[in-house]
């Protein structure tokens, strides 16, 4: 298993669920197995309980654990797509997937719903909980990989969620990760591997102040 300073979170925004460029991030993200963890995005899934919500008016904290679950089935997806990726709810599977030279998915509900940290609002989203995650498992490094191509870097993590390429937490808990975070576009995955393997990373820098 990677050490904590190799350990890299990624998070897989679901905006790929329909990606062309999906596949060849699995790939990538393969060829550094045991040292990445992959947060999966809510994608389709979750806008599915965005658009039943003010229809059927269940209230925040049934948003939340469902949103949590669409995070959940995007990476039950994802595992369905690649043998190598395996999920994993809890600390203790995911550094258990590591050690075996996989790649773990991780699928949060368990651990969010347990977290006293984590507001039950849309507020948070996949961003958010991919950093706390970091913090939770002593990552030095965050890649977010959005379906739209990166600014010019390094850009501060209150102006991206100002612009709303992230939610409005992210500054918060990235701030409390310790964990250094770059924002990747989609056509990324051509680079992920061997910038890791020299220490780098792809994407632009993401200022936490």
């Amino acid at each position: 298993m990677a050490d904590r300073d190799k350990l890299i979170i990624v998070k897989v925004g679901g905006s790929h669920a329909f990606s062309k460029h999906l596949a060849a991030w699995l790939d990538a993200l393969m060829l550094v197995a045991g040292r990445v963890v992959i947060v999966p995005g809510g994608g389709p899934f979750a806008d599915a309980v965005r658009t039943a919500q003010p229809t059927m008016g269940f209230d925040d904290l049934a948003a939340h654990r469902m949103a949590l679950l669409a995070m959940e089935q995007f990476g039950c997806a994802l595992a369905g797509l690649r043998r190598s990726l395996s999920p994993a709810g809890s600390v203790a599977a995911i550094r258990a997937a590591l050690r075996a030279g996989a790649v773990p998915v991780w699928a949060p509900t368990r651990m969010v719903l347990n977290a006293k940290d984590v507001p039950t609002s849309w507020d948070v989203t996949s961003d958010s909980l991919a950093a706390w995650l970091a913090g939770v498992l002593g990552a030095k490094l965050l890649l977010l990989v959005k379906s739209s191509e990166t600014p010019q870097g390094p850009v501060r993590a209150a102006d991206l969620a100002a612009r709303g390429v992230v939610d409005p937490c992210f500054p918060r808990f990235l701030a409390a990760s310790g964990a250094r975070a770059y924002l990747g576009g989609p056509s990324d995955h051509a680079t992920f591997a061997a910038a890791v393997r020299i220490g780098s990373m792809v994407g632009v820098r993401i200022e936490s102040l």
